[in-house]
């Protein structure tokens, strides 16, 4: 990992001079361009926080995903709300939940007037290992990210931000 004194400060900073648009008016080519670039960037941030999961917590980052997804919820969730918070199958949440109840760390209850339907709910020994988790998590984030400094943050966070709404604006 770089460490911040190791990148020239030309190349930290988030702002540029202001580039205008080709002549021809076709960014097709810088799109596709920032879209690898925050494929790699995402990449190697998930792909640090999945080594310091299995080495230093015994655990995996789909593991922390559905605890925190849980945790976040309060009351629980029914498995279809998992998959829908964390955008992926069902398939892959029960076998994470499976193992998370074999390990104490969440359980299956009722759901009140529906003898199907269950919600998925933290213990306490899972709250207190999520509480372990995330601690450990916030301190790789602050330190993978250590080379941003607050002026390149806060100009990530309003780019992305704008980004996410425009996205999001097109599912309406």
């Amino acid at each position: 990992m770089l460490e911040a004194s190791e990148i020239p400060n030309t190349e930290r900073r988030v702002s540029k001079p202001f580039k205008p648009d080709p002549p021809d008016g076709d960014l097709s080519k810088e799109r596709l361009e920032l879209w690898l670039r925050l494929l790699k960037a995402s990449g190697l941030i998930e792909e640090e926080l999945r080594r310091r999961f299995r080495s230093e917590c015994n655990s995996t980052l789909p593991r922390f995903d559905v605890m925190a997804t849980l945790a976040a919820s309060g009351s629980g969730l029914k498995m279809s709300e998992i998959s829908a918070k964390l955008r992926v199958s069902n398939g892959n949440i029960t076998g994470i939940v499976d193992k998370l109840s074999e390990e104490g760390i969440a359980a299956r209850v009722p759901l009140p007037g529906d003898r199907r339907a269950h919600l998925v709910q933290l213990t306490d020994k899972g709250r207190k290992v999520y509480e372990d988790h995330a601690k450990a998590h916030a301190g790789w984030i602050d330190e993978i990210l250590s080379g941003l400094n607050a002026d390149d943050i806060e100009g990530m966070i309003l780019r992305l931000d704008y980004m996410t709404k425009f996205l999001e604006s097109d599912d309406e």
